[in-house]
């Protein structure tokens, strides 16, 4: 058996969050992945994306946990929870005007495919896979085999996530450091 307290735990650096805290590294989990964060304000934990090996919880523990998926938008509220089974696309956020806590549970632990609502720019396809290489990272489609570098058409920048656009339904790329977004 083995204990910890969570606010110890040193917050890693992910950019865009307020405070993770990987606490399934620190109690030693080989199984799930247990991560808590703590979300100002307009925080993100990520962009739109489904893990094609890995299933995901999320208990909001305090605050509201404005939950984005390919069928609309949710509100999860402290004291509850939402599940997404491998390949269901989902992004949260804090909409609120306070912090929202939240406890992330995933299994297995490691996962290795990462998946994006967005097309291909061969083929059309509606969703690529991420794939991270020493060089960063690159989307490649599974229908055709192409694989893109996608950058901000406005500023170039390459620090981009999938989110849903103004009309809450259809992903689109959006630039993490100009705000563009783009279909």
């Amino acid at each position: 058996m083995k204990t910890v307290a969570i606010d110890p735990v040193e917050p890693a650096d992910v950019g865009s969050i307020a405070e993770k805290r990987s606490l399934g590294d620190a109690i030693g989990t080989t199984d799930v992945a247990i991560n808590h964060y703590r979300l100002a304000p307009g925080d993100r934990l990520a962009g739109l994306h489904a893990h094609a090996d890995q299933e995901e919880i999320f208990v909001v523990l305090d605050g509201t946990l404005t939950v984005e998926t390919l069928e609309g938008v949710i509100t999860v509220t402290a004291g509850e929870a939402v599940r997404f089974e491998p390949g269901e696309h989902q992004s949260g956020k804090n909409d609120a005007d306070r912090d929202a806590v939240v406890l992330a549970l995933g299994a297995p632990r490691d996962t290795t495919e990462l998946l994006i609502p967005v097309a291909c720019p061969e083929c059309g396809h509606d969703e690529q896979r991420l794939v991270r290489n020493e060089t960063g990272g690159a989307l490649v489609c599974d229908e055709c085999g192409a694989e893109s570098r996608p950058r901000c058409p406005e500023c170039g920048g390459q620090d981009l996530q999938a989110v849903l656009g103004d009309d809450g339904e259809t992903p689109v790329s959006k630039c993490k450091t100009c705000g563009t977004e783009w279909k």
